[in-house]
């Protein structure tokens, strides 16, 4: 009997899970069922709660559900809790749900361990304040940069996210629009939804040289407007967010089955896809 595992959304038929899942499985010679699940916000926690009563293992969220599972939850992770968002959730044999996120994790799996760059004592920038930079904030503390910084519209918010991770780290805040900053980042991460609006989040270009890391949570076809403008300022390490999204399922997968799948196969077949 196959193991039943899915994925919530909305939309969620450009999800990219189950063939990632299934790639997993097979090094394995697990046999597992992995489905793509659309619902809404006032139907999803019965959405949930009805994938586990049939038989369901566990499953992952993506949007717009994820605080919507991190309150569904009997219990969170440290990670979770954290981010105070759910994106993977395991049903334990008690019945009870425990919520985990891994987009932290394999974001730091992608950047340190495929991309071979460093985060220790290093500088960094995250340009955004919204639920995708905090649900990364705490892997990426765990890394001990030098400086970490957070660049928002609203300066407010960047500083409420910079309080609320103070007793891990001293986080710095500037404003998006004309950002101070110690050192040129090592690492400059977008994890704004400027690639859904096809803009670019930020304009000086003295935020790059030919050395940083550029790289945007979100990912397309072509390179997101983010990378296009790092090139173009001479940024030569420019990366989306493919590997992190591999990197990711890959945690959850682990969480769900104790075995941990190598990613290279999955983030080829994902970097080479046409649509």
């Amino acid at each position: 009997m196959s193991a039943k595992f899915a994925v919530f959304g909305n939309p969620i038929k450009q999800s990219k899970s189950p063939q990632i899942h299934q790639l997993f499985a097979a090094q394995f010679d697990l046999q597992i069922e992995y489905e793509r699940l659309l619902s809404t916000e006032d139907r999803f926690a019965s959405d949930l709660h009805d994938f586990f009563s049939r038989g369901g293992h566990g499953c992952n969220v993506t949007a717009p559900f994820k605080e919507q599972a991190f309150a569904a939850c009997n219990e969170q992770t440290v990670a979770a809790r954290r981010a105070r968002a759910v994106n993977t959730v395991l049903r334990r044999q008690d019945g009870t749900l425990l919520g985990h996120n891994s987009d932290g994790i394999g974001l730091v799996k992608d950047i340190v361990v495929n991309k071979r760059v460093p985060i220790r004592q290093r500088h960094l920038m995250i340009l955004g304040a919204g639920g995708a930079t905090r649900g990364i904030l705490e892997p990426i503390i765990a890394e001990q940069p030098t400086t970490l910084t957070i660049a928002n519209r609203t300066i407010a918010k960047a500083e409420q996210l910079a309080q609320e991770f103070s007793d891990l780290f001293r986080i710095q805040v500037t404003s998006i629009e004309q950002p101070h900053y110690r050192a040129v980042p090592d690492v400059l991460i977008n994890a704004t939804s400027s690639s859904l609006t096809s803009s670019v989040p930020v304009s000086d270009p003295g935020l790059i040289d030919a050395h940083t890391l550029c790289y945007d949570l979100s990912y397309k076809i072509e390179p997101t407007e983010f990378l296009q403008w790092a090139a173009s300022h001479g940024a030569t390490n420019c990366f989306d967010g493919k590997g992190m999204l591999v990197e990711q399922a890959a945690n959850s997968f682990k969480m769900w089955t104790g075995t941990e799948p190598s990613t290279a196969d999955a983030i080829g077949w994902l970097e080479h896809l046409n649509e």
